[in-house]
This record gives C-alpha cells, sequence and structure tokens, in this order.
C-alpha cells in the first residue's frame, strides 16, 4: 500500500476499524494501547508518514483529530465531534491551554449540513456560567467551535488568557493595543486585557441546548 511499513499499514487498518465501529477517530494513546506501541511519539511519527502521503489528513488543535482522505464512515450525513472539556461564560476557570491533547469522554454529533466541510476543526466545550445568557447561551449548553486564531470584531469565541491561564466565553472587539471581552448579559462587566494576553482558541458555530 504505497510502500508503507508494516506498522503503518496496522496503524491505518485500525484507524478504519474504529471509524467504523464509533463514528468518530481514535486518539493517539488509543492507537498506542491497541497496537502495543512503545510511545506516542512514535504513534504520531507514523500518523505524519500517513499524512504526508495523503491517506489521512490531522487537526492538531484536537485529539481526535484524525480523517481517512477520500472515504466515508460511518452514519451517513453525521458528524461525531469531540466534546473536550469546560469553558466559562461568566469569570474566566482554569482550563488547559493545549487542546491538542485533551482527552475526550463525550462527543455530539450534527447533521453534516449544519457543519460545513464535513466537521474538520471543529471542538466542543460544555458552558459553564451565565455571561452569554442574553447570546441564549445558558449554563450546561454545548458550544461548538471552529479552531482557528484570528477572528473579526463583535465575533463570539474562546480566549485563552496567557497570564492568568484561565479561558473564556465572550464577544471579542480589539480596541487599539487591548482588547475587550464583552459578556452578553447587561449585569456584569466587560474584561479587558491587553491583546498580547489573548490567545483565540476558536469561533462559534453553533450551541446545542442544554436538556438538563
Amino acid at each position: 500500500m504505497k510502500d508503507l511499513s508494516r506498522r503503518q499499514q496496522a496503524i491505518l487498518g485500525y484507524i478504519e476499524r474504529f471509524l467504523d465501529d464509533n463514528d468518530y477517530p481514535p486518539t493517539i494513546r488509543d492507537i498506542q494501547a491497541e497496537l502495543g506501541i512503545s510511545s506516542t511519539s512514535v504513534v504520531d511519527y507514523n500518523l505524519k508518514v500517513l499524512e504526508g502521503r495523503d491517506l489521512i489528513r490531522r487537526n492538531s488543535k484536537i485529539s481526535r483529530g484524525i480523517e481517512l482522505v477520500g472515504r466515508q464512515h460511518g452514519r451517513r450525513n453525521v458528524v461525531a465531534i469531540p466534546v473536550i472539556g469546560q469553558i466559562a461564560a461568566g469569570l474566566p476557570i482554569p482550563v488547559p491551554g493545549d487542546l491538542e491533547h485533551s482527552d475526550v469522554a463525550e462527543m455530539v454529533e450534527l447533521g453534516g449540513e449544519l457543519v460545513p466541510d464535513a466537521g474538520r476543526n471543529l471542538f466542543a466545550l460544555r458552558v459553564k456560567g451565565l455571561s452569554m445568557i442574553d447570546a441564549l447561551i445558558n449554563d450546561g449548553d454545548v458550544v461548538v467551535l471552529r479552531a482557528q486564531e484570528t477572528c473579526e470584531n463583535g465575533e463570539t469565541v474562546a480566549v485563552w488568557l496567557k497570564e492568568q491561564r484561565e479561558t473564556t466565553l465572550k464577544k471579542f472587539y480589539l480596541e487599539g493595543d487591548r482588547v475587550r471581552l464583552q459578556p452578553a448579559n447587561a449585569t456584569m462587566d466587560p474584561i479587558y486585557t491587553p491583546a498580547a494576553n489573548v490567545e483565540i482558541q476558536g469561533r462559534l458555530v453553533t450551541v446545542l441546548r442544554c436538556n438538563c
């Protein structure tokens, strides 16, 4: 198969089986454990080879970011998106800043017509807090975001505050050399912080309402 090593063929075959069984891709740790590979770095090296030969695509922002090129899998027109943690819609709360190594315990599913590009570069976070309630984002809802590092003023984004090592969901406004993170709640004040302190992690795509 395009001169792949035995290990690379095994990894590719496992990805195919995992997708068929679960409707979402395995993590690097899944591959390591299933195939008895010595370390995640060895798995990563072989995934890079598969990506370089255009057999897979990878989204490095999330742990379940592997996609087989040119192959449909799972249920028709359903996109599985990983919920990689929690985000504050209120005062910021600490979460891991490196999304690539987040563990995924939950997946949400959307119709493919709701998410362009078959859900590529999408991840989800569960909301904690009420600062975006006037934008119909409630405590316990799940927000689906597209991983990206830039945005336009007025867009709702997940931002990482580097100095505080905290994340929050707010409307973004660049004002000179500072950023205003604006809540959608008339009872709450905006957060002002130097632009250099802000790292955009994703832009809001849609909200899944909590039924709890």
